[in-house]
């Protein structure tokens, strides 16, 4: 039974952690934990769109992520892009679009095949959009829209917040009204900077693959009672 709550956000972005951490309590390798991350993100889609979300927006790999060991990084973009092929005829049916934010070109060619035909299938869903953060950095978004507008010429009067957010990856999405970050970190680890400047931030110790209604029900709860003032008094 979903609980009645108002006022809901109407994007959520979320920063999956904790599916390392998760594997290793229970004596697994990570690749079980990303695994088991993955697996959940079809249940929190569900979640959301039972409390009518419209837009969620999942950081799944990060610029920074090519950081880590090769392994891991390959595990990874295998698991991401196996799971999106196998859910996205759930997807569809359930009336989600699917968007990419990040870059493309640098994902292994079978990760780039399964969000771009999945990007295609879905472009006119509208029950929910659904945005998948793949090689995705805020910073590295931010210097790409100025790089545009530089090679765009585009007057210096005439640019402002309106038309500098339309360069972003995210160009014509409303902007974040809530984050929610697992797994206990207090940071937000160069993630959507400027569609965040006015969000509400969620932290919890709960890690990722653990994270199912209940936790997203505190979320919610947690966002509704708060007062929002945009800079305001």
């Amino acid at each position: 039974m979903i609980k009645k709550i108002s006022p809901l956000p109407n994007h959520i972005a979320f920063i999956m952690d904790g599916n390392g951490r998760w594997a290793k309590k229970r004596n697994l390798p990570r690749k079980a934990g990303h695994r088991a991350g993955t697996q959940n993100i079809l249940s929190l889609l569900k979640t959301l769109g039972k409390y009518g979300i419209k837009y969620a927006t999942l950081y799944s790999f990060s610029t920074e992520n090519w950081n880590r060991p090769e392994e891991e990084i390959q595990g990874i973009l295998d698991i991401l892009g196996k799971s999106i092929k196998k859910e996205l005829p759930k997807l569809h049916k359930n009336g989600v679009k699917v968007r990419h934010i990040g870059h493309l070109e640098n994902l292994p060619p079978q990760t780039r095949e399964a969000i771009s035909n999945a990007i295609e299938l879905t472009k006119n869903n509208t029950t929910m959009t659904l945005n998948l953060a793949f090689d995705y950095g805020g910073r590295a978004e931010i210097v790409d829209a100025a790089k545009k507008i530089i090679t765009e010429n585009i007057p210096i009067e005439n640019i402002d917040e309106k038309l500098f957010g339309s360069y972003l990856y995210t160009n014509s999405l409303p902007e974040v009204d809530l984050v929610i970050r697992t797994g206990g970190d207090l940071r937000i680890s160069n993630f959507l900077l400027w569609q965040s400047a006015y969000a509400e931030f969620y932290f919890t110790d709960v890690l990722w693959p653990d994270f199912d209604e209940k936790e997203i029900e505190k979320a919610l709860i947690s966002f509704s009672q708060r007062e929002r003032r945009f800079g305001g008094v």
